[in-house]
């Protein structure tokens, strides 16, 4: 009972640290990536839809991104959903595709990305801790209903913690890598 339960820990931690690896990959470096975009919602029919299911993202050249939107009628509100979310870009127009340059990065933007990806971190951190809560609740109970006993539920917690301690590092090794790459230059 306790080994399922380690294993499902340790499954849902990869989970939270893949979601985190996921969520920094977006924070751009400076080349224009298709993926910089994903995370924008465009107002339509009366609902948040995501970017990528409305129109098709390509890195044109190194600094400029190409949105080809599919439905003409959608080309303002993709271009005011661009420009309204937090990534600083600018859009503009031409026709039926919208082009989205993307501006060097300065010394206090790198800055400011580097808030934005530690923030991140810290979301990864507590998603690795509220599965260690959830394991840790699952192993009080199995002591409440008496099916192990104090020693084994200390063990069970202490390896649980060793796990948490693992994921914890990793995610912070994976800031610190993304920290060096958004400050060179």
């Amino acid at each position: 009972m306790i080994n399922e339960i380690k294993k499902d820990t340790q499954l849902r931690m990869e989970k939270s640290l893949e979601t985190f690896k996921n969520h920094i990959a977006k924070v751009r470096t400076g080349r224009a990536q298709p993926s910089l975009l994903d995370g924008i919602q465009v107002e339509y029919y009366g609902s948040p839809t995501p970017l990528r299911q409305l129109a098709n993202v390509v890195a044109e050249d190194a600094r400029t991104l190409a949105v080809t939107v599919f439905d003409r009628s959608l080309i303002s509100a993709v271009e005011k959903a661009i420009l309204t979310s937090d990534l600083g870009l600018n859009p503009s127009s031409a026709g039926t595709t919208i082009r989205v340059p993307l501006p060097p990065l300065t010394e206090e933007r790198r800055r400011d990305l580097i808030k934005i990806v530690k923030g991140e971190a810290e979301q990864g951190k507590i998603a690795v801790r509220n599965v260690r809560r959830d394991a840790n609740d699952q192993i009080k109970a199995l002591l409440k209903d008496k099916e192990i006993s104090e020693d084994e539920e200390r063990k069970a917690q202490d390896e649980i913690q060793k796990i948490t301690d693992t994921f914890v590092k990793k995610v912070d090794e994976v800031l610190a890598d993304k920290e060096k790459e958004l400050l060179e230059f």
